[in-house]
């Protein structure tokens, strides 16, 4: 690779917007920013260490020349553009191979920073709903599900399209819509005690808001050695289930309902096999249009979920939950670690999420808090337990899927691994 030196000031300026967009798309781990930062660096001659919490980097970058200067680097992972990850993928293969310099780089990152979403609003809020319509058979496979799901998930996406246009509404957007679904569902659709528990009726429609990405990438950072990382995003993702519980009591007490009707007892399943298979197309498609990834990658998304789904239930048979969330996480981090290697393919990122979200893992920690609010101590303290147990094989089922697959000659980052310059950890 022929390296093109850059200049400090430029080099600098250059890294600083790489390193901040990344820290935007890092809901899903941070373990990969240190390295694409470090060979984008070597791509122009230059060296990059970094020390990395979820929401902000501090760089030291040094030129070919040998001068040297620390800058910082904000961006908070939140509900990312997957649009811009793509873009992502082909503009780092760019770099590494030495095809332009940085002042190129610099006015190519800024395209993709400010490229307008793929997508319209009405296409975003159709695909927050049907995100919610194709999750919905995997907490209750029942018809009256997909119902309520119908109008709650309709609500849900309208306040998520809302709140792309107000931002003080986004910074609470978890509370007020657990709270406005809660008083719906429990004034119009949680009056039978055998149509399933009122949280299930409302869990599809705030999956939305779940952070299950965020708890799974937190015991991911933790297990490969990014301790900081892993904590403070921990802490968040607690904080944002919070949000969801305290929105749902809510709920409870606007409606004057008592907290003993927030029982966690599932409806006797009615969908037919049909409309579980067709589950799982209309969750991708919402997947795609509710976080902005080209559609041209849609097929391959629908495989993964299929084969993440027919791998846990089939091995949930064999050794229990916890074994089948464990053994598919196993088989998707390295489907996707060994597709990301297409260079037209989409990245692993990307990849991942669509599968990774039919395991559910967050939705336990709501309804733990939620079955405890209840009164129903056992059950909700089972819930939780399971979350503890499942978010964790789940991650470590990530980490050991790119490990088996993880080569050397890989562009871009591989697999996760403990920093080597990174105090912080990211």
């Amino acid at each position: 690779m022929e390296h093109r030196a850059a200049n400090l000031d430029d080099l600098s300026a250059f890294l600083a917007r790489l390193t901040s967009l990344l820290l935007r798309s890092s809901g899903e781990g941070a373990y990969a920013i240190e390295r694409a930062v470090s060979t984008s660096a070597q791509a122009f001659g230059g060296q990059a260490s970094l020390v990395v919490v979820p929401e902000a980097a501090v760089l030291t970058v040094t030129a070919a020349n040998g001068s040297t200067r620390t800058v910082s680097a904000h961006g908070f992972p939140g509900v990312i553009r997957l649009d811009q990850v793509a873009a992502l993928k082909p503009f780092l293969a760019d770099m590494k191979a030495g095809n332009i310099t940085v002042g190129e780089a610099d006015r190519r990152l800024a395209r993709i920073e400010t490229a307008p979403a793929p997508y319209p609003w009405w296409l975003k809020f159709l695909g927050v709903l049907l995100f919610s319509l194709g999750f919905a058979p995997l907490v209750q496979a029942t018809w009256y599900e997909i119902t309520t799901t119908a109008v709650l998930g309709a609500i849900a996406a309208a306040f998520v399209v809302a709140a792309g246009r107000a931002p003080r509404l986004s910074r609470i957007l978890p509370l007020v819509v657990s709270a406005v679904v809660s008083i719906v569902a429990i004034e119009l659709f949680a009056g039978d005690p055998a149509r399933g528990g009122p949280v299930l009726l409302m869990l599809p429609a705030l999956f939305y808001f779940v952070p299950g990405d965020f708890l799974s990438a937190s015991t991911t950072e933790l297990a490969v050695g990014l301790i900081t990382t892993g904590a403070i995003r921990l802490v968040y993702a607690t904080f944002l289930l919070v949000q969801l519980y305290l929105g749902v009591l809510l709920g409870i007490l606007v409606t004057g309902t008592s907290t003993r009707a927030l029982f966690d007892t599932a409806a006797s399943a009615d969908l037919p096999t049909w409309a579980m298979f067709l589950g799982g197309m209309v969750f991708t498609a919402g997947t795609v249009l509710a976080f902005a990834i080209p559609y041209r990658f849609f097929w391959i998304l629908l495989v993964l979920v299929y084969v993440t789904v027919g791998v846990q239930s089939l091995f949930t048979k064999l050794i229990l939950e916890t074994g089948g969330t464990f053994v598919a996480a196993v088989v998707l981090a390295a489907a996707a670690n060994l597709l990301d290697r297409i260079p037209a393919g989409p990245p692993r990122l990307i990849l991942i999420l669509a599968g990774f979200f039919t395991l559910t893992v967050g939705s336990l920690g709501m309804r733990g808090l939620t079955t405890l609010a209840g009164g129903y101590v056992i059950e909700g303290i089972q819930d939780l337990q399971k979350l503890v147990t499942i978010v964790t094989a789940l991650s470590i089922g990530l980490v050991v899927g790119i490990a088996l697959t993880h080569t050397r000659s890989s562009t871009g980052p591989t697999a996760p691994a403990p920093p080597t310059t990174s105090a912080g950890g990211s």
